[in-house]
C-alpha cells in the first residue's frame, strides 16, 4: 500500500513539474498597445509607449521570424539560444532577442527600443493575408468597434459602425477607413492621430482626436507647396461622435 502511494506521488510530481511547451510558431500581436489605445488614449502614443513592432510571424521549422510595424516588414533567421529563448539574426543588420514567458512572447529591450510584449491573437487573419493584418483587425475591433452616434456634423443622429476589416457605414458617403499607425502619414501630420476615410479607392486623410467615448474628426489642411513634402495640420471639425 505504501509503495503504491509513493509511486502515485512520484507520478503526480512528474506531471506537476512537466516542462512547458516552447513552440512559438505562428502569429503574435502587440496586445499591450491595443489594450492601451482601447482605453481611449491617443493611438500613436499608445503604440510608441509599447514598442513599434506590431506583429511577429514565426516558423520554427524553417528557422524564420518575420516582423511588421507601421513602416516596414522584416525577416530574420530564428536561432535557438536557450530553453524558451531565441535570437533573430538579420544577417549583419542587427539582432533581436525573443523569450517565451508563459502565454507571452517578450521582445527584449535594446538601445533606442523598449521591451515589447506579444500575445496570441484571438482571431488570426488568413495565411494569405498581408503581414500586419491580424494586428490591424484586432486594433480596429478594440479601438473603433461598437456603435457610434453622430452628435455634431453631417448626419446628426446617425449611427456609425467601424468594422474590423476596415469597412465603415453611417459616416456620409464613406465606406472604408484605415488608421495611421506610423510612417509617412504620422510624420506628415506631425505625430497627430490620423486616418484615411474614403469610398472605394477615392478618399482623403483626416485627423481625429479621441477623448474616452468621444471622438472628433478634423479636416487635414496641407500647408506645403505642391512640390514640397506634405505638412498637414488640423483644420475645422467635421464630425463629433459618441460611443453608445
Amino acid at each position: 500500500m505504501h509503495k503504491l502511494l509513493a509511486l502515485g506521488l512520484i507520478l503526480l510530481g512528474g506531471c506537476t513539474h512537466a516542462p512547458q511547451p516552447t513552440n512559438i510558431s505562428g502569429l503574435w500581436i502587440n496586445q499591450a498597445a491595443i489594450d492601451s489605445a482601447a482605453q481611449g488614449r491617443p493611438l500613436l502614443q499608445s503604440i510608441h509607449v509599447h514598442g513599434l513592432n506590431l506583429e511577429w510571424n514565426i516558423d520554427t521549422r524553417a528557422n524564420k521570424a518575420q516582423f511588421s510595424n507601421a513602416f516596414e516588414l522584416g525577416e530574420g533567421e530564428l536561432l535557438p539560444k536557450a530553453p524558451g529563448k531565441w535570437t533573430v539574426d538579420y544577417r549583419g543588420y542587427g539582432t533581436d532577442e525573443l523569450q517565451l514567458d508563459g502565454s507571452q512572447l517578450i521582445q527584449q529591450p535594446k538601445e533606442h527600443m523598449v521591451g515589447q510584449v506579444f500575445r496570441r491573437p484571438a482571431q488570426p487573419a488568413p495565411a494569405s493575408a498581408q503581414w500586419g493584418t491580424t494586428f490591424r483587425r484586432a486594433l480596429n475591433s478594440a479601438y473603433m468597434g461598437g456603435r457610434w452616434k453622430i452628435i455634431e456634423g453631417q448626419g446628426v443622429g446617425n449611427t456609425v459602425e467601424f468594422m474590423a476589416d476596415g469597412s465603415l457605414s453611417g459616416l456620409a458617403h464613406n465606406d472604408r477607413y484605415k488608421l495611421c499607425l506610423g510612417g509617412d502619414c504620422a510624420t506628415q501630420g506631425a505625430g497627430n492621430d490620423s486616418l484615411y476615410l474614403g469610398r472605394g479607392d477615392v478618399g482623403d486623410g483626416w485627423f481625429f482626436v479621441r477623448h474616452g467615448k468621444r471622438m472628433e474628426f478634423l479636416k487635414a489642411i496641407n500647408q506645403s507647396a505642391p512640390y514640397e513634402i506634405p505638412h498637414l495640420v488640423p483644420g475645422p471639425r467635421q464630425w463629433l461622435l459618441e460611443k453608445q
